[in-house]
């Protein structure tokens, strides 16, 4: 199987686990294949958590989930210093925290306040972690899959910005259609009945399918690095990125909605979620189509809007569609 076969079996296999989200299962392989890290923002009870697991179990890779409370130290994720005393004296031995895994579930992340989130920002950003003044380095693969209530509910604190820029999308998930929810419902019905009959029935059970390999990753992101990104393209995800600072240049509605354009880091998203779109398409250029259908994922967490965009009911998507439609196709 090439790489792309093998990634496109992942989505399959993801999709059997998850009803009716096929833009949550795209946008987490992008994420993935992108080498980037992703905030997944819903209701409860809305997949989430489901979603990101589903790829960690059909990845041979490690999985850590952290359940962000309160109460939660900063030592809780990245580890400490235990104090530990062997034949030549006492020394002090670093011990991992969940956060040394390839994929690792950061579950309500703003649940938990500022500091906590800040333990993070090191890992998600230089792909290490500095305890005592060690630093100790992640896997090659490794990408953080945060997920989090809205933050109107009870008991949030909201993610520093500099944190929310350091990921790569903000994935929305939705309600489903009501025909998806049917399907939910015989979907766990049907696993619960499978998981009682496994409890009673001792006989050997058919081998599960092989993970796919860590190896089909990097050969897919190899792949992904040689995508065409045309000089075109390129000035065209620019002067997306550009409208969001200078709205005015656009339209007086834009210049009375945005308050904080996006950062570079918007930039160097689309494009690498742009290749990484064009690729699952099985193209070997990026297009229009491939930046547009990742630009609210890329601009949502970046763009601040101004008190007039919320009382006119605006949300980043909303204005970033209004963004789309003014920037010329290349």
């Amino acid at each position: 199987m090439t790489a792309r076969d093998e990634i496109i079996e992942l989505k399959v296999r993801m999709g059997q686990s998850i009803i009716g989200q096929t833009d949550v299962i795209d946008r987490l392989v992008i994420g993935l294949l992108a080498n980037g890290n992703l905030l997944v923002e819903g209701l409860p009870g809305l997949a989430k958590t489901r979603a990101i697991k589903a790829m960690a179990k059909n990845l041979d890779a490690r999985f850590s989930r952290i359940q962000f409370t309160p109460d939660l130290l900063p030592s809780d994720v990245t580890g400490t210093e235990v104090y530990t005393q062997t034949d030549e004296g006492g020394v002090f031995r670093f011990d991992p925290g969940p956060i040394f895994a390839n994929i690792v579930l950061a579950d309500e992340i703003n649940r938990a306040p500022a500091k906590v989130q800040a333990a993070l920002l090191e890992a998600m950003e230089e792909r290490q972690v500095t305890v005592a003044g060690t630093t100790h380095v992640m896997e090659p693969l490794f990408i953080v899959m945060a997920t989090q209530n809205p933050v109107d509910q009870e008991g949030t604190y909201p993610l520093p910005e500099a944190q929310m820029d350091r990921f790569l999308m903000h994935v929305n998930i939705t309600y489903p259609p009501v025909e998806d929810e049917v399907e939910v419902i015989r979907l766990v019905r049907g696993e619960e009945i499978a998981a009682l009959e496994s409890a009673q029935d001792k006989a050997e059970k058919p081998a599960p399918k092989a993970a796919i390999s860590q190896d089909a990753v990097f050969a897919a992101r190899a792949e992904i690095g040689q995508i065409h990104v045309s000089d075109a393209m390129e000035r065209y995800m620019a002067d997306l990125v550009y409208a969001t600072r200078t709205p005015a240049s656009l339209s007086d509605d834009l210049a009375r909605w945005i308050e904080i354009g996006v950062s570079p880091r918007a930039s160097l998203a689309l494009d690498k979620c742009g290749r990484a779109h064009a690729w699952l398409a099985g193209r070997d250029y990026v297009d229009p189509q491939d930046v547009r259908a990742v630009l609210p994922d890329v601009f949502r967490h970046r763009m601040t809007l101004s008190f007039e965009a919320q009382g006119d009911g605006m949300q980043p998507d909303d204005v970033t569609s209004e963004i789309a439609k003014l920037v010329a196709l290349p």
